[in-house]
């Protein structure tokens, strides 16, 4: 007779769950939200199977809800990523994560030469291109990518 194993990840009373993160962007996530820092329970699994992507990424947070701007930079590296609170065990919300119009404060311009890598002002982008991520920045009008995406620390 065959046995069917599985491991079961225990339910969190408060928190957040990140689900239908891609493989490749689960640690970027964690970085991204300093999670790696946070000192209650992160629960991570990745490389899970998944009909929606075929492989997919999972983090769960005990006592943690993200703001608009948290959310807005997981929608930058996971742009399908759902994103779930809980509360006592329930489910209260649930949405998919979404790159917004523009961003303010979180991501540095590509451009060596921008004002906002040389001083201290507030960086800026418009988002030209969700599919692809295309920003462009407001002061120097150069784009940023995907591939030259970086956050501000």
């Amino acid at each position: 007779m065959e046995t069917k194993k599985e491991l079961v990840v225990s339910a969190i009373q408060d928190g957040t769950v990140i689900d239908h993160i891609p493989t490749e962007a689960v640690y970027q996530v964690i970085r991204i939200l300093g999670l790696e820092k946070y000192k209650d329970e992160v629960l991570i699994g990745n490389y899970l199977a998944s009909n929606k992507l075929g492989r997919k990424g999972i983090i769960k947070i005990k006592n943690k809800h993200f703001t608009k701007d948290e959310v807005s930079k997981i929608a930058l590296v996971a742009p399908f990523a759902s994103i779930i609170n809980i509360e006592n065990y329930i489910v209260t919300d649930k949405f998919q994560a979404e790159i917004p119009d523009s961003i303010e404060n979180f991501i540095r311009c590509a451009n060596p030469k921008c004002i906002t890598n040389a001083e201290v002002v507030p960086t800026k982008f418009y988002v030209v291109d969700k599919e692809n991520l295309k920003l462009k920045c407001h002061y120097c009008e150069k784009f940023t990518t995907k591939e030259t995406l970086r956050f501000t620390e």
